[in-house]
This record gives C-alpha cells, structure tokens and sequence, in this order.
C-alpha cells in the first residue's frame, strides 16, 4: 500500500527543514514540499533542491510573484489600511495565497493533509489553517509545533545536526526572516528584547539613513483606478512596479518599522519590519485620494479600513465579511487616478505634488484672494447650527 501524503509548506529555515523529517520518521507520510516564490529570491530554487535531499518524494517551487501583488496586495492597499497605526501587512497578505496553493498541491497529489511550520504561539497558524478550511472544509492540517515535543531552537539545532540537515541559523544572526515582495520581517532571539536596537547589518532592503544620499530623490507614481500603474512615466506589471519602489524607496532608508504589536492568540511581541515600496506607494496613494475623494467617504473607508487590516492580520481573507469590505474598497477605489510626486530623503517619503483629471480640489474656493464663488457670510449660519447643542448644554451647565 502506498503511503499517506502530505504537503508541507517548505521554506528551507530551520523549523520547516525539521518538520519534513519529523513527518517522515514520526507520522510515516510521504512529504510533499511546497516553497512559493512571492519575491525572496535565490532560496526559492535552493529550498526545491533541498527539500529533496533532505527527503520529500516531490518538491514544487512555484512562481506566484505577479498573483501575490496583483491579487492580495493591490487589493489590500485599496483599503489604504494599517494594523495597529504602523503595520503594512506584509506577512499577513502572503498567507492566504501559500494557504491556497497547499490546498490545490494537495488535491493534485491525493495529499490527505497538509502541514506547515508556524509555531503555536504564532499568527501564522491561524492565517494558514482558516485559510485551508475556507478552501476545503474537509482538508487535515498537521501542526508539529503544536505536537513535537521539543519547543526550543537550541533542541531543534540538535535535531539537525543528528540528521545531518543544514540550517541557515546561527549565533552571528540568532533572529528569524520572513520575506517576500512586499517586505520582510524580522524577529526573534534578540529581537525579543524591545529595549535592543535592531544591528544595523540585519536590514537586506533599506540602506540606514546614515548611509543614504546626501540629495532628495524625486519620483512620480501615477494611479488608475486605485492601483499604481507607472514610476516615473514607465508603465510596469504590478510585480515588477512593486520591485522598483522597493529599489527607489530602499535606496533612501524608506518603511523601516520597529513595533510591539498584539498578535491575535493574545500575546504581544515584537516586530521589526522593512517595507520600501510599500510605504512609498501607500503616502502616494494617500496623496492622490486627497484630491479624488469626498471627505465622508474617505473618513469612513479609513474607519472601516482598520477592521479590515485586523481581519488581514488575523487570518480572515476568505471569508464573507472580507470580501464584502473588499466590494466597498474597490468600488470607491475606482475614484483614485492621479499622480502623486514623492520626496525620497534620509528615511522620509514626503509628497511633494499631487494632480489628478478627476479632482474635488476647487482653488477658486479655497483662494485667500478676493473671488465670487464662495459668500464667507453663509459661514456665520452655519457654525450657529453646528453649535446649537453645544450652546443648549453649556447653558443647563451654567444655570
């Protein structure tokens, strides 16, 4: 009888390089690895290869780059959100596609399961596992973080070295990475602390503002729709426009975040994040929705936008009440075309300029200089109405 198969979500760290040999020895199944490519690089090819020495009866390494931004990233930041003032989701958005992706490996390989390397103090197993069950109701999950007894890295590095498995962490970089397109994140070990300053050679897609250029950089970012469409006048696919601001961006000290945030198992930990073009596209857009947006729209999308990031952050991408965020987000994004002018300076994005075909923006109303347009006199009225309750209330007060 063939052996059981399930699908790992392999990334070629530590954890995962452990847990494909912990279902082979432990729980008998034949390991199917899966390492989706969302921007990290050389490692992509490196963790096919060795999930295959180390094991896996097939290894796939799919290319999901264009799907990650075009499909979960644009539409994220149509909602223009932040988690908890500072977060820009970079490791939220990526799970519920790698999520996907497992669940369609596994129907492909009649896989009963599938498995992944989250720890059960983490986010990152509720994003994954809501994610499988929104997908297929019926799929098992295998968490051996959850299950495996040894719960330090100190046991897991002895683990490996017993089955002679590589691991890329040691006592020079005692932290852990996560990376993909739109950033990456680092915690971890001495990160743990957050009093310690981050080392200053930890960062892979900021330069520190110290070694910046000593001259602001100018960049135009044109939207359509809602999405970014051109830097500088190129017209680039969202993957590769996304890569460039992180260029650009990164070039400056742009997006790097320091943040304790509250992880939704209930414990609060410790974030340092690198996002380059994200930040960059996100004042941008925010710049172009200033002149193309009416003020009771905007102020309720951006009300309505932090339930949506913590259902980003929490896991709940494919559910009913995301989606029907999603709808609202999309239909007011159709209003965001303009261009927005960007100051690149020693760790700022600053808007230098905005213009748009479709802007709200009236200078003949807001002009200082004598017009016809607006009779300042109306203003009186209105403040009188606006105060009414104000006035009933202090008046009861005082007597």
């Amino acid at each position: 009888m063939p052996k059981k198969k399930v699908v790992l979500a392999y990334s070629g760290g530590l954890d995962t390089s452990m847990i494909l040999k912990w279902l082979q020895l432990e729980r008998d199944y034949d390991v199917v690895c899966f390492t989706a490519d969302i921007g990290q690089g050389e490692e992509v090819e490196e963790a096919r290869v060795k999930a295959l020495g180390t094991g896996a009866v097939a290894a796939y390494a799919i290319d999901l780059k264009d799907e990650f931004v075009r499909e979960y990233v644009y539409p994220m930041m149509r909602s223009s959100c932040l988690y908890e003032g500072y977060y820009l989701l970079g490791t939220s958005i990526a799970r519920p596609l790698i999520a996907k992706k497992l669940v369609e490996i596994a129907f492909q390989e009649q896989a009963e399961a599938i498995s992944h390397g989250a720890t059960g103090k983490g986010n990152d197993q509720v994003r994954f596992e809501i994610s499988a069950y929104a997908l297929n109701p019926e799929i098992k999950v295998i968490a051996p973080w959850r299950e495996w007894g040894p719960a330090g890295r100190k046991e897991l590095m002895e683990f490996a070295e017993r089955h002679n498995i590589p691991v890329p962490v040691s006592a020079a970089k005692p932290y852990s990475m996560d990376a993909n397109l739109l950033h990456i994140s680092f915690e971890g070990g001495i990160l743990e602390d957050p009093w310690v300053e981050p080392p200053t050679d930890m960062f892979k897609l900021t330069q520190n503002v110290e070694n910046t250029p000593d001259a602001p950089e100018y960049v135009e970012l044109e939207f359509v729709g809602g999405d970014p469409v051109s830097i500088n006048g190129e017209r680039l696919e969202p993957a590769d426009l996304l890569a460039k601001a992180n260029e650009l961006a990164g070039r400056h000290g742009v997006g790097r975040v320091d943040l304790v945030e509250n992880r939704f198992v209930g414990m609060k930990s410790r974030g340092v994040y690198e996002t380059p073009g994200g930040t960059l596209l996100y004042h941008a857009r925010r710049a172009v929705e200033s002149l193309t947006l009416d003020r009771e729209v905007l102020h309720t999308r951006d009300a309505m936008a932090v339930k949506y990031s913590e259902l980003v952050y929490n896991g709940f991408w494919f559910t009913a009440e995301r989606e029907a965020l999603q709808v609202y987000f999309d239909h007011i994004a159709k209003g965001v075309t303009g261009t927005a002018r960007m100051k690149l300076f020693k760790g700022n994005a600053l808007v230098a300029g905005r213009k748009s075909p479709v802007s709200l923006y009236d200078a003949t109303l807001v002009t200082f200089e004598k017009e016809t347009v607006y009779d300042q006199a109306d203003a009186g009225g209105f403040i009188k109405l606006n105060a009414l309750r104000a006035r009933v209330r202090a008046r009861l007060h005082r007597d």
